[in-house]
């Protein structure tokens, strides 16, 4: 299953990080929870010597330090996939544990899902605790997290750090058609780091999932599925194929053209009938900053 991170107790997170957020300055820490917000993020691509101060690390502090003093915690955060910078170093993997246990300790439910940066077993070696003792696909990282208005099922498309492509395989798929049948009752939504392979733009990126058509197939069948959600492009986007949208969501790292991208996460607040996305950019003048857009379920 994708690594789900356990909380922390308040003084092991203040000896590690010292009070450099808001909330650990304060101590308090929302309780209630909106059911119908999810925050989305992808790509931060934390490298163990960034300083402090770069951009990458800081991209990623931003929305950590949001998240931690908001007045009611969401239901849960995603991260998307290229946790680590380029190929999954050890150091990688304590910088971005460090930058996020701000989540732990403010008792915010996180996920997270690998990229083709990654290296599964160096992450398990930084993080044993998170090593699923019996995953439902073997070297494979997928679970089910259940919210209040949809299930969001989590896939590992990792094929092998430093390929660009992606794959689920027949037994990952075969797994996710018995869980999408067992969670029937919600919309369902698929969460992978690499975008589908389906033609029309800008779905049909080469570096994505090379078993778009397979997975396409079991998904069009299922009238749960809704939607699916994917990061990879560095870049933000909205399609639809045969019914279910696909969401590009933005890179909290870097972008490969700033002239036509930017970095920030993703707040989708869902309903029974659609889902309503809201970019946050890093750049508060950036004009996507804040832009939402309300999309319907078929």
């Amino acid at each position: 299953m994708p690594i789900h991170l356990p909380t922390q107790n308040r003084r092991q997170f203040l000896i590690t990080l010292g009070a450099g957020l808001v909330a650990s300055q304060t101590g308090v820490y929302a309780t209630e929870t909106q059911e119908e917000i999810v925050y989305l993020l992808n790509d931060t691509h934390i490298g163990e010597k960034h300083p402090a101060n770069s951009p990458v690390p800081s991209h990623l502090r931003q929305v950590v330090s949001e998240l931690v003093g908001l007045k009611r915690k969401p239901a849960c955060v995603l991260i998307n996939g290229d946790l680590a910078l380029k190929d999954g170093q050890p150091g990688d993997y304590r910088h971005f544990a460090k930058l996020i246990r701000p989540l732990r300790d403010a008792n915010i439910e996180t996920h997270l899902t690998l990229g083709n940066h990654d290296q599964r077993d160096v992450f398990y070696e930084v993080m044993k605790e998170e090593q699923p003792e019996s995953p439902p696909v073997k070297s494979r990282h997928i679970s089910v997290v259940q919210t209040k208005y949809a299930n969001f099922f989590l896939l590992d498309s990792l094929h092998k750090t430093m390929v660009t492509q992606g794959t689920l395989g027949k037994a990952q798929r075969t797994w996710l058609a018995k869980a999408l049948d067992a969670h029937s009752e919600k919309p369902a939504i698929i969460v992978t780091h690499h975008n589908p392979r389906l033609g029309g733009n800008p779905v049909h990126f080469p570096g994505g999932l090379t078993d778009s058509a397979e997975l396409w197939e079991l998904l069009v069948a299922r009238p749960q599925v809704k939607a699916y959600i994917h990061g990879h492009i560095h870049h933000r986007g909205n399609a639809q194929h045969q019914g279910i949208h696909i969401f590009n969501t933005p890179a909290t790292s870097y972008v490969a053209n700033p002239d036509k991208s930017t970095t920030g996460w993703t707040i989708a607040r869902l309903s029974p009938k659609g889902i309503t996305l809201t970019t946050r950019t890093n750049d508060e003048e950036h004009a996507w900053n804040h832009q939402s857009k309300t999309l319907h379920w078929r």
